[in-house]
């Protein structure tokens, strides 16, 4: 053919002179969400074909610490194990806060009142080990084995005065950041035993087939630089990941994410799921937001410290997750952000910590800190007298950060830059997708859905909307869960 295949232009099966692959289902992308699609739609009794980019499975959940957010229903087994009851309302509540005017409802809803089935299903069908163990420190992962930890805001203003606080990140039963490796280690082994799935590696999908009615009924495969036409009888799931590694999408959809230093992402997240379900009509909703995050913890005893502009004002309880921070800190019509921390606080800093910011200035007076930040004079000496008086009270009046992290600021100081783009680490990542129902069917803008298309992970715009209210573990946690969803519709149509 003349005309290069491109995601953008789906192909027409009038135009499909033969048919090199055919299988009930295809699924583009062999990460967390397409394994667990895969799994799904084959125990459903579907014949399915996973196309991966890459030579070995993984995606972006293999390069993740793999907590995984669950609970409700009175709480998983873990979260029983360690003395924890949790409440399906107080996680909807918080889901929905988190997520914000742009929440879908109807997703979270279902992503909660079924969360601890999630939990038995991955523990028991696929066998991921859970440890019956609560790791109590303040941490971005666990790097012990302990399998709950708390990974979001839960215990922060203003979500603490609405939802029940409660841990929901699972960790795998391995010590270290490598929960990711051997979550995807454990999905393909049951991909791989299962008779009734086949995986073709480095095969990149090129676009769609839809018949003349518009239903999707195909897939074109590159493989070996030959183009194949796959014929799936009973649908395509597009399981691609997001648009992190498309610099024009990144500037098109979501410019805010420019600010970031660090893109998170396998070199498939292009968006190529994305633009081949645009292409047949599908509807793409939450594109500008992403995942933004200044990982200021650990040590835990940063959360001490206080975090202001270059007008020497708090902003923000210190103690929200860090991609919370992120989002916040992206917002101030600042050109400077600092940390002001004590000499204690600041601690095990340089041994322990991800953020990679620069010492601004030091001061054995609250007055030469901020002469040596170039703050007006007087502004960081009332911003830190307003604070200590609420420290020795117990109540931050201004920005209710709990009482627990509360600490009086004794020089001498130290200030970190943690202005972005200023040397500080700040990781990024998409959050927007395809629209589709909670049970998987991509949908148009007017919410008709699209025969025979289905999306998941981070190819679909899921339960996670934006990092002001992102926890660990709320990423695989969807693509998982929304994977399965996804692969049961499918093998169902």
């Amino acid at each position: 053919m003349s005309d290069k295949t491109v995601p953008s232009k789906p192909r027409y099966a009038r135009d499909v002179s033969q048919w090199d692959r055919e299988t009930d289902i295809a699924v583009v992308g062999f990460g967390g969400a397409g394994g667990c699609a895969a799994i799904e739609a084959a125990d459903s009794g579907a014949q399915v074909i996973i196309f991966e980019l890459a030579s070995a499975s993984g995606g972006s959940t293999a390069l993740s610490s793999a907590e995984i957010y669950m609970g409700g229903s009175g709480g998983t087994r873990v979260q029983k194990a360690c003395g924890f009851e949790d409440d399906t309302e107080d996680m909807f509540t918080y889901m929905m806060m988190a997520a914000g005017p742009q929440a879908d409802e109807a997703k979270i809803r279902n992503y909660c009142e079924n969360s601890v089935e999630h939990f038995n299903w991955l523990s028991d069908t696929l066998g991921v080990p859970f440890k019956d163990s609560f790791h109590k420190e303040r941490a971005i992962m666990c790097l012990t084995d302990d399998g709950l930890l708390y990974t979001g805001s839960e215990k922060a203003y203003p979500y603490v005065q609405h939802a029940k606080p409660c841990p929901r990140g699972h960790n795998l039963y391995i010590e270290g950041d490598n929960g990711g490796p051997l979550f995807m280690k454990i999905v393909t082994e049951n991909v791989e035993k299962r008779e009734n799935i086949a995986v073709e590696y480095e095969t990149r999908a090129l676009t769609l087939i839809v018949d003349d009615n518009g239903h999707v009924v195909g897939l074109v495969v590159r493989q070996n630089q030959q183009e194949l036409n796959v014929r799936a009888r009973k649908g395509v799931i597009l399981c691609a990941g997001g648009f992190v590694m498309n610099e024009d999408m990144l500037k098109k959809y979501a410019p805010k994410l420019s600010r970031g230093t660090q893109a998170i992402g396998n070199p498939g997240d292009t968006g190529s799921g994305i633009q081949m379900g645009m292409a047949v009509g599908a509807a793409a909703v939450n594109m500008h937001e992403g995942f933004i995050s200044l990982p200021y913890y650990p040590p835990a005893t940063m959360t001490g410290g206080i975090v202001i502009n270059d007008k020497g004002q708090r902003f923000i309880n210190e103690d929200v997750y860090h991609g919370r921070l992120g989002d916040i800190a992206l917002r101030q019509e600042s050109d400077r952000l600092f940390f002001i921390l004590t000499v204690e606080q600041y601690g095990d800093y340089e041994k322990m910590n991800f953020l990679g910011a620069s010492i601004a200035g030091t001061g054995e007076s609250v007055a030469e800190l901020e002469a040596e930040l170039g703050l007006r004079t007087g502004t960081l000496q009332q911003t830190i007298k307003l604070y200590n008086e609420d420290a020795a009270q117990g109540e931050d009046t201004q920005y209710h950060k709990a009482a627990e992290w509360l600490e009086v600021l004794e020089p001498p100081l130290v200030a970190l830059d943690i202005t972005p783009g200023r040397g500080a680490f700040v990781p990024y990542f998409t959050l927007g997708g395809l629209d589709t129902l909670p049970t998987g069917e991509v949908i148009t803008s007017d919410g008709h859905t699209i025969p025979g298309l289905y999306a998941a992970g981070r190819t679909a715009c899921g339960v996670v909307r934006r990092a002001e209210g992102y926890s660990s573990g709320m990423s695989v946690g969807d693509a998982t869960f929304s994977g399965r969803l996804a692969g049961r519709q499918a093998a169902g149509h």
